[in-house]
């Protein structure tokens, strides 16, 4: 028997034309997302999904007694983070500030705010239940009486997506903010060779790092001011660029040898001729 969230709903006696279904989806600056929100400040993502748009069509949509939260990971799924008891205030305030783009709510548009109160109904499943949302990702307020989504997976407890390994990864920058800990971890204890690709110019640059922190501190001095330091990235244009790890060094390779590992990355790439590189 195929198992559905309603099956959940209807067994804690929650009406189903009482429900929507958010499906947070959003991407903000630095890549911040709904998900990367829940995950690493709870009360910025009940903020963040307690301002919704306050034209009369959006009112109608989020007039219901609850609302069935759900995010998407890295990897694309529908992760349920909890059912909420909701009630709506009035217009934002004016100072109020979005978590997710960290500018003031009401500077791109007119926001209501809602009262979402977290309730134990269903709260044993947070973090671990994945539904299939369906194709129509763009539809992401939902009715839960139309709409009985199929229960995909329950995991043991929250997980975050398993680190791909050094040649899988293929990451823009504006992502690495919000990689999980544990993949941030091994790349801050990582050293050696990586490229740059900017899907808008088309070229490409060779690095290294061999400081401390790794790839993860040289790729976050490229978010931080989107050069970082490179002559050949400085005289173009701010782009997001997408990063991966060529060549990893050994744990007790020196700095000198990981520059030797990079010159010949350049040359096998030919990153002087046909792409960023200076030097």
């Amino acid at each position: 028997m195929t198992l559905r969230f309603n099956m959940l709903l209807a067994a804690e006696g929650i009406p189903l034309p009482d429900v929507r279904l958010l499906r947070h989806q959003t991407v903000g600056p630095r890549g911040r997302t709904p998900y990367s929100l829940w995950r690493d400040d709870r009360a910025a993502f009940e903020l963040y999904q307690s301002m919704q748009a306050a034209d009369p069509r959006r009112q109608a949509v989020f007039a219901a007694r609850y609302w069935a939260s759900f995010v998407t990971p890295p990897d694309g799924e529908t992760l349920f983070v909890g059912l909420y008891q909701v009630s709506r205030l009035g217009p934002a305030e004016p100072d109020l500030v979005n978590p997710l783009t960290g500018q003031p709510a009401n500077s791109t548009g007119h926001y209501d705010r809602y009262a979402c109160t977290l309730l134990p109904q269903l709260s044993a499943y947070i973090g671990r239940l994945f539904i299939r949302w369906g194709e129509g990702t763009r539809s992401w307020v939902q009715r839960a009486d139309n709409q009985d989504k199929e229960i995909v997976a329950l995991a043991r407890a929250f997980r975050e997506p398993e680190f791909p390994g050094f040649s899988q990864l293929i990451q823009p920058l504006s992502d690495i903010e919000t990689m999980p800990p544990s993949w941030k971890a091994v790349l801050r204890a990582s050293r050696g060779v990586y490229l740059l690709a900017c899907p808008r110019t088309r070229e490409h640059y060779v690095g290294s790092a061999y400081g401390s922190d790794g790839f993860l501190g040289r790729w976050e001095a490229y978010v931080a001011n989107s050069h970082g330091g490179n002559v050949g990235l400085r005289m173009r244009d701010p782009s997001d660029y997408v990063v991966s790890i060529l060549e990893v060094a050994g744990s007790v390779a020196t700095a000198e040898e990981i520059i030797a590992l990079e010159a010949r990355w350049k040359q096998k790439l030919l990153s002087r001729d046909m792409g960023l590189n200076r030097n």
